[in-house]
C-alpha cells in the first residue's frame, strides 16, 4: 500500500508520489443573490460588484505544479540531496 504518499521521512519510498489538492468554491458570483439583512431581518438582494472568476481551475493548475515542486525541493533540501545556498548578506544596501 501507499498511505504514506511516496514519501517517509523525507526520502521517496519508491512508490508513486500522491499528492491531494481541493479547492473551495470561488466566494462571490457577478450575479444579484437573494439573502437575509440579520440587521433588519427583511429579505434583500446582495449585488457584488468587481471582477469575478466564473472558475477557478484555470489558475489552480500552475499553483498546484509550483507548490509540488517547493514541497518536493524542501523535502530533497531535509534529506541532504540538494546542498543549502547560504547568500553573502551585504550591509550597504
Amino acid at each position: 500500500t501507499n498511505r504514506a504518499g511516496g514519501i517517509l521521512g523525507g526520502i521517496s519510498s519508491g512508490m508513486p508520489i500522491v499528492c491531494r489538492a481541493t479547492f473551495k468554491p470561488t466566494p462571490s458570483i457577478g450575479r444579484p443573490q437573494r439573502t437575509v439583512d440579520l440587521a433588519s431581518m427583511r429579505e434583500t438582494t446582495l449585488e457584488i460588484g468587481g471582477r469575478h472568476d466564473p472558475c477557478i481551475v484555470p489558475r489552480a493548475v500552475p499553483v498546484v505544479e509550483a507548490m509540488v515542486a517547493v514541497v518536493l525541493a524542501d523535502h530533497a533540501l531535509r534529506a541532504g540531496l540538494i546542498p543549502p545556498v547560504l547568500e553573502e548578506r551585504r550591509d550597504d544596501v
